[in-house]
């Protein structure tokens, strides 16, 4: 018996994504670290629709998890992260790991301006 492969599609979160296009976006960030509330202050260096990278003077530990908050000319968005690269003195590689839907919508306006703009 042939086996088939499944062509439904798969859930819209961005985490399933492992390929995405990064940009150069510079965005205020705030990370809360979710067990401790430890509170550090950032900017992205760039972003994809699976993460991206904050340049701050302190760190979480990897595998952590926060709350991340973006701002960019007035428009803030926030969602839940896990901290997947530690680079002292540079900051650290964030990853998505729950986007609701006008979170999404808000992070797609925001990368596609940034396509417009080149």
């Amino acid at each position: 018996m042939a086996s088939r492969v499944s062509t439904a599609p798969r859930p819209s979160g961005v985490r399933d994504r492992r390929y995405t296009t990064r940009y150069p976006f510079a965005a205020d960030a705030i990370l809360i670290h979710l067990e401790s509330g430890q509170q550090i202050t950032g900017v992205t260096s760039d972003i994809s629709l699976g993460g991206c990278f904050v340049c701050t003077s302190k760190q979480f530990p990897a595998n952590s998890r926060a709350r991340l908050r973006l701002t960019r000319k007035g428009q803030e968005l926030e969602c839940l992260v896990v901290v997947r690269i530690v680079k002292p003195r540079i900051g650290l590689g964030i990853e998505f790991f729950e986007l609701e839907p006008a979170t999404l919508t808000v992070l797609t306006g925001w990368i596609d301006s940034l396509r417009r703009a080149r």
